[in-house]
């Protein structure tokens, strides 16, 4: 029989943490249903507490004997500092210190509020658990999950099955995420693909994104694509605040804007100046239709030509926008060991500079050019290219073209500059100007070698025809001698600055990356 009371004393609370002891409450009913069991039913502003947790509502029943109470209406549940709980319905577990809420479920942490219709919350472990679909806002960032596995303790949040990020910097789909409510740090296990608002895309299936500090690093060869260019390596790290990136791990960047594509062992990029610096064994993809071209160094280089030059600041801001904006406002450098690989060119030099603007490439510091079956050096040469594929050169000082007709043969002309023309993408003729000189070796009809040509002259032209010296004309203030072919040695003759470099020639595309 129920015995009624309309007054609750307050007794002193002792530490127990074994049992939940009434605080207070407006009413206390004992209902004894057997010799061993008493219930105590409370109402109106009942307050109950554990070991530190507090737990509010509106109404309950305490069973301590079977170590479990049930609560309705305005419940909640006060653990530690930060964490509380709200509900319509709680089924507590005493012994085992385990919660089942239901009916409008909300834990906050101080940081984020969570949101389900039904949570299970082990205040032991500290861990809550939602199966049934569960919403988590923090500032402006929602996540949403068919099922949740909040830390308290440490403040994540592992999301599984459906996990949807919104942000208004980005928006994150994936199968499975842990999120630091704190820190605002979203983990990927799973594949996952994030998308900002600038409209680049992210795939990874490892790695970490803060929303607050915009640090972000992704691992098992991510695949990022912004805009015109996809980067993919074995790891790919990035800081939004800073505008730069890191890509390590056979680096893949594609830029269909430019036509290139970059393979390397690491990439450092800056995408505020459009800057990016390759290293370990880069290789620079020049795509074309026909006749791609393949640069290679220890280092590559690339920014912008505006950065370059002094007089963008004294620029509108708005000039100063339409010019970055410009494809043709870019530039390249390759430094030691460069090589340059295409079918019909092959070139060899210790440091390089494309300018997209003019098409030019300066190869610097003893560069060597083979095209058409003859070698061309000198101390600096330009090759000025239309449409990507080669369209003249020019060589400045200690200029020598050879070609090898025959073993321990070398058909030679020197000076101090040449200019050479290309026809579909070969070089097909050279003038040679200032102190001229060629030796040559004569060959009659029948292609035996009869004489060789030993000549000066101040104005030379060279005419080549599938990779061999067709014909020599020699312009003005000629000199020179026809030897016999046996009276001359052939490896005594040599021009002052003779030099067989066809070991250095990249011989293919694979060559290049040895």
């Amino acid at each position: 029989m129920a015995q009624p009371s309309t007054m609750v004393p307050v007794a002193p609370v002792t530490e127990d943490t074994n049992r939940v002891q009434i605080v207070g409450a407006d009413r206390l009913t004992l209902l004894k249903t057997d010799d061993s069991t008493t219930l105590q039913i409370l109402a109106g502003s009942v307050r109950l507490k554990q070991g530190k947790t507090l737990f509010f509502c509106d109404s309950c029943v305490l069973n301590n004997s079977s170590n479990l109470f049930e609560a309705w209406n305005n419940v909640q549940i006060k653990d530690s500092d930060s964490i509380n709980v709200f509900s319509k319905h709680l089924r507590y577990q005493i012994d085992k210190k385990l919660a089942n809420l239901d009916g409008g479920v909300r834990l906050s942490d101080g940081k984020a509020q969570l949101t389900t219709s039904d949570l299970e919350y082990d205040l032991n472990t500290d861990i809550g658990i939602y199966r049934n679909g569960g919403r988590l806002v923090n500032k402006k960032t929602i996540l949403t999950s068919k099922e949740g596995y909040y830390y308290a303790a440490l403040k994540d949040v592992y999301f599984k099955n459906n996990v949807l990020l919104k942000d208004p910097g980005y928006e994150i789909k994936t199968d499975s995420l842990l999120y630091n409510t704190g820190t605002q740090t979203n983990r990927f296990i799973a594949k996952t693909i994030i998308k900002d608002s600038t409209g680049r895309t992210i795939e990874t299936t490892d790695g970490f994104y803060s929303t607050s500090s915009g640090k972000a690093e992704f691992g098992q060869r991510p695949v990022i694509r912004d805009g015109a260019t996809t980067i993919i390596g074995d790891r790919v790290a990035f800081d939004d605040s800073t505008g730069t990136s890191q890509a390590a791990g056979n680096v893949i960047i594609i830029d269909t804007t430019q036509g290139t594509t970059l393979l390397a062992g690491e990439v450092f990029r800056n995408n505020k100046k459009e800057r990016f610096l390759a290293t370990k064994k880069p290789l620079l993809i020049i795509e074309q239709e026909r006749d791609s071209i393949y640069v290679t160094a220890d280092t590559i280089y690339s920014g912008q030509l505006s950065d370059m030059d002094s007089t963008v600041s004294k620029r509108s801001k708005k000039d100063s926008l339409i010019l970055q904006k410009d494809s043709t406002n870019r530039y390249l450098e390759a430094f030691h060991h460069v090589r340059i690989f295409s079918d019909s060119l092959q070139a060899t030099c210790d440091s390089l500079f494309y300018s997209y603007k003019d098409s030019i490439y300066r190869l610097h510091t003893d560069p060597v050019i083979w095209s058409n079956g003859s070698q061309i050096s000198g101390d600096t040469i330009l090759l000025l290219t239309k449409n990507k594929k080669p369209d003249r050169l020019k060589v400045f000082e200690n200029s020598l073209l050879v070609q090898q007709p025959e073993p321990g043969l070398y058909n030679q002309i020197g000076s101090i500059r040449m200019d050479g023309y290309f026809s579909n993408g070969e070089i097909d003729s050279v003038r040679a100007l200032g102190e001229a000189k060629t030796i040559y070796y004569l060959q009659d009809e029948d292609s035996a070698y009869t004489g060789i040509n030993e000549s000066k002259s101040d104005l030379i032209d060279i005419y080549l025809s599938k990779k061999e010296l067709d014909r020599i004309v020699l312009r003005s203030e000629i000199t020179g001698t026809i030897w016999p072919i046996g009276q001359k040695n052939p490896a005594q003759m040599q021009l002052p600055n003779f030099r067989w470099l066809e070991s250095r020639r990249p011989k293919s595309k694979a060559a290049l990356l040895e």
